[in-house]
């Protein structure tokens, strides 16, 4: 492809995507092709000829959209949100075509000047403390996802619990990593990796109103395993968990860590774009006590997959724990030791140039915009819950301080579950469901750049019309 067949099948391809976001909303949020669908219309084989942009572009339109969930729907109020933005596709677009591989600093120096800034540039918005700018003893990195970020927390907590000696001997000891009940699955497979099994992990129980970390039980579980002879490692603290968005004391917890010289990150993948404005910051009290902090800008704050920010507080222990420097990637300006290199700050050695979205994104919007998108999805969500307030038929099942709704039919999970079947059959929204105290709980999150109050107004109008055929 010469760049001037790039440039006009790159015009149609910007067209398609412009196309798609005009007319998402006029699609069923979900799929209604049985599975197999999209396979059973592709050749078997690939063409032994070359085809012309004009060819996919129909097929995409004809095999791949309609099998899609549309993640990007005004109506798609499932999971968190994950949405992107014009200005992200574009950082992507750029990104791509530069094709940088960044995993030195001498790979690609803008690449990675460009991505400790950003994180710099979040840092601020999110009033970070100032351990994790990169103009202290900390700094901030992309991973891919929270999940990333978590295992890479794991892996330091382990350099750090054992002095050193995980580096050398691997898990030679009985270690612990201590998160709530309601906490990401994704910590249980960071452990399992790390090679400290199921076992490695103590699930510490939730205050029963607020689904919280409880302290007291924190602190008991940390002096039991001492005990036992037992060293704890880690501990997961989550503001805004996957089922409720909860948020966990970290002033309460936080103190306990340093006591006990236990290592202590911060989950915030959904809820940490909130921190973006001044009054959604409350989750943030005692964050001073993290020695690591993440959250997803692919979540809610416009920024397309993949795109987890990760700050800790000692950038060069966790370079300590992850750095592997054979012959092949030295060069001057590593042993000048005045530059980062990211390799050492995430599993793989290879990475993208993703901070070019970020930077899209943070100057498209400004910080004010993004305030402005965070405030418009808060409201949404409280707009929902007053209507579930004002029918005696539902209850609210946990708080909903951001923009997630937790809530369910009074009674038995049995009228929930046909509900939410009923509800995601229209094809107009599409909502996802969790346990909470073991009861069945819908969930409706905002996110999405499109959703208005009509399209919330909707979903309501929906879940109430099947509710009365749910019994």
């Amino acid at each position: 492809m010469t760049p001037e067949e790039f440039r006009q099948a790159g015009y149609a391809v910007v067209d398609w995507i412009a196309d798609y976001w005009a007319t998402v909303a006029e699609r069923p949020v979900t799929s209604q092709d049985r599975p197999g669908t999209v396979a059973a219309g592709l050749p078997t084989a690939a063409p032994a000829e070359g085809e012309p942009v004009e060819s996919v572009l129909a097929d995409l339109d004809k095999l791949v959209a309609p099998g899609l969930t549309h993640w990007q729907h005004p109506g798609f109020f499932g999971y968190f949100p994950a949405n992107t933005s014009g200005p992200s596709v574009l950082g992507d677009l750029v990104s791509a075509g530069l094709g940088v591989q960044g995993m030195l600093w001498a790979t690609g120096p803008a690449c990675t000047e460009l991505e400790t800034v950003m994180l710099d540039w979040l840092a601020q918005a999110l009033d970070l403390p100032a351990r994790f700018r990169s103009t202290g003893t900390g700094g901030g990195v992309i991973q891919d996802s929270a999940s990333s970020a978590t295992l890479v927390a794991t892996l330091v907590a382990l350099h750090r619990a054992g002095g050193g000696r995980w580096r050398e001997v691997g898990v030679d000891r009985r270690y612990r990593v201590y998160a709530s009940t309601e906490a990401h699955s994704s910590i249980e497979k960071a452990a399992r990796i790390a090679g400290l099994g199921v076992d490695g992990v103590r699930l510490i129980e939730v205050d029963p109103v607020t689904r919280a970390m409880s302290p007291a039980a924190l602190r008991a579980a940390i002096e039991a395993d001492r005990a036992a002879g037992v060293v704890p490692a880690l501990v997961v603290a989550t503001v805004g968990t996957t089922s409720t968005t909860a948020i966990d004391p970290l002033p309460q917890i936080g103190p306990i860590c340093a006591e006990h010289r236990v290592f202590l990150h911060v989950d915030a993948a959904y809820a940490g774009a909130a921190a973006i404005c001044p009054e959604l910051r409350f989750g943030h009290a005692g964050l001073e006590y993290a020695d690591s902090y993440c959250f997803d800008p692919h979540k809610w704050l416009l920024t397309g997959f993949d795109c987890d920010a990760f700050w800790v507080a000692d950038a060069a222990e966790l370079v300590q724990a992850l750095t592997v420097l054979p012959e092949y990637l030295r060069n001057a300006a590593t042993e000048s030791g005045a530059v980062i290199d990211y390799r050492d700050w995430q599993v793989p050695l290879g990475r993208r140039f993703r901070a070019l979205k970020l930077w899209f994104v943070l100057r498209w919007y400004g910080v004010e915009g993004l305030r402005a998108h965070i405030r418009h999805g808060v409201a949404l969500a409280a707009r929902f819950a007053d209507r579930v307030r004002a029918d005696n038929r539902f209850e609210l099942v946990a708080p909903h301080p951001y923009s997630l709704v937790c809530f369910r039919l009074r009674g038995p999970d049995g009228p929930n579950e046909r509900l939410l079947a009923a509800v995601n059959s229209t094809g107009r929204v599409y909502l996802t469901h969790t346990r909470v105290a073991g009861r069945h709980t819908l969930r409706l999150a905002v996110g999405a750049p499109q959703t208005t109050e009509t399209h919330v107004d909707e979903a309501w109008e929906l879940i109430s019309q099947a509710a009365a055929l749910a019994d």
